[in-house]
């Protein structure tokens, strides 16, 4: 059977969203994916400035659905807060709780180790010649989503 590139990219997504929510994110708290790792380690390492939801949804390059979805379940979860900012009665930045930066060095040891476990079996050449690909496939998807607003089989 001829391998084709959309189904071992989702294949392969696949298997490291399943080793994240099997890792210390979920023994510590059951309800914490491994996108919630995702979006802490996001909103920590942008701590500085105000981030609001459309930031989040282009840096993740998911739907405003998608992103209101994993917002109001990390509300609730107590991970983050949404709070007005002066300058825009519209806008609510997204700050961590403190609960979420006392879970954000176990996120980021998580982070390590799966990233480790993602290129130790990689030489530089293999891993610059990877990000190479990725990034031309990466650019050609993006490129048919605006231009024609689907994908093509």
């Amino acid at each position: 059977m001829e391998k084709k590139v959309a189904f071992e990219v989702q294949k392969t997504a696949r298997l490291i969203r399943r080793y994240m929510d099997s890792h210390a994110l979920k023994n510590e708290l059951d309800h914490l994916t491994g996108m919630h790792g995702w979006a802490i380690g996001y909103f920590y390492n942008h701590r500085d400035k105000d981030v609001f939801q459309r930031d989040f949804e282009k840096e993740c390059n998911i739907r405003r659905s998608s992103a209101t979805s994993i917002l109001q379940c990390m509300e609730k979860n107590g991970l983050i807060v949404r709070e007005g900012v002066p300058y825009d009665a519209r806008l609510k930045k997204i700050t961590l709780t403190p609960k979420a930066l006392e879970l954000q060095q176990l996120v980021c040891a998580d982070f390590a180790a799966l990233e480790a476990k993602l290129t130790g079996c990689l030489s530089e050449e293999e891993l610059s010649c990877f990000y190479t690909v990725l990034e031309k496939i990466q650019k050609e998807v993006d490129l048919d989503a605006q231009t024609s607003g689907c994908l093509h089989p």
